[in-house]
C-alpha cells in the first residue's frame, strides 16, 4: 500500500509529521535541534568556501558555453 503525495503537499505532511513527533516525544527535540544545528554549519560552511572559491577564481569568458540560454539580445 503506497499513498501518492506531491508538490507542496508532500512538505505540509512532512512539517506536521516532524511537529507531531516533536511534541509527542521530548527525547526527538534534543536529536532535532542537534541534527538543525549541523546541518545548517555544514551548510554555512560549504557556502562560505563556495563564495569565496567565486570570489578569488571567477569564470573565465570562454568557460561559459551558453551565454544566452533563452536567445534574447
Amino acid at each position: 500500500m503506497t499513498i501518492s503525495i506531491r508538490g507542496s503537499a508532500g512538505l505540509f505532511v512532512a512539517i506536521a509529521v516532524a511537529v507531531i513527533l516533536l511534541i509527542s516525544f521530548p527525547a526527538y527535540r534534543w536529536v532535532f535541534l542537534i541534527t538543525l544545528l549541523i546541518s545548517l554549519g555544514i551548510g554555512i560552511v560549504v557556502a562560505g568556501i563556495l563564495f569565496l572559491w567565486r570570489k578569488y577564481v571567477p569564470l573565465k569568458e570562454e568557460e561559459i558555453e551558453n551565454k544566452r540560454p533563452l536567445g534574447l539580445d
